[in-house]
């Protein structure tokens, strides 16, 4: 065999150019990338709105589930409150009736009757002045502190 000028036989100079040939990027594998790339592009946007889809959907189905659950509980409310044992019961707890030919009697303690809410009502400011403490600490310049109510 007849060596060729570059001192290569001509199966690795066949070799060398096939591999100089594949590392080149051959207008098919262009068109290829180019087309991968544009299916992908495309499927993305569908493929976000599916998924934040099924999220609206799992948080009206957890809705819908707690909206049943008071559903069945005010269902439950009504049908005590359609029965008249439940009414004559609330009305003597709460309101502290009785029927016309009973004599209903309270007993009263000495002490006042403990009711944390209203002590707590009692104790705090008015929301008027709440207001007015707002708007002025507002008003305040950041350097000076607020002037207590006038």
């Amino acid at each position: 065999m007849a060596d060729s000028p570059a001192g290569t036989s001509p199966a690795q100079a066949a070799a060398l150019v096939a591999a100089a040939r594949s590392t080149r990027l051959t207008g098919r594998a262009a068109v290829l990338a180019v087309v991968i790339c544009a299916i992908a592009l495309s499927l993305a946007y569908p493929v976000r709105e599916f998924i934040a889809q099924r999220q609206q959907i799992d948080q009206l189905l957890a809705q819908q589930q707690t909206l049943s659950t008071q559903v069945q509980a005010l269902q439950q409310q009504g049908t005590k409150l359609s029965q008249t044992w439940y009414i004559e019961q609330q009305a003597r707890a709460q309101l502290h009736m009785c029927f016309p030919s009973e004599q209903c009697y309270q007993v009263i303690s000495g002490q006042p009757p403990r009711s944390p809410a209203s002590s707590k009502q009692a104790v705090s400011d008015p929301w008027y002045d709440k207001l007015l403490q707002s708007v002025q600490h507002a008003d305040a310049q950041p350097g000076k502190p607020a002037k207590p109510g006038k």
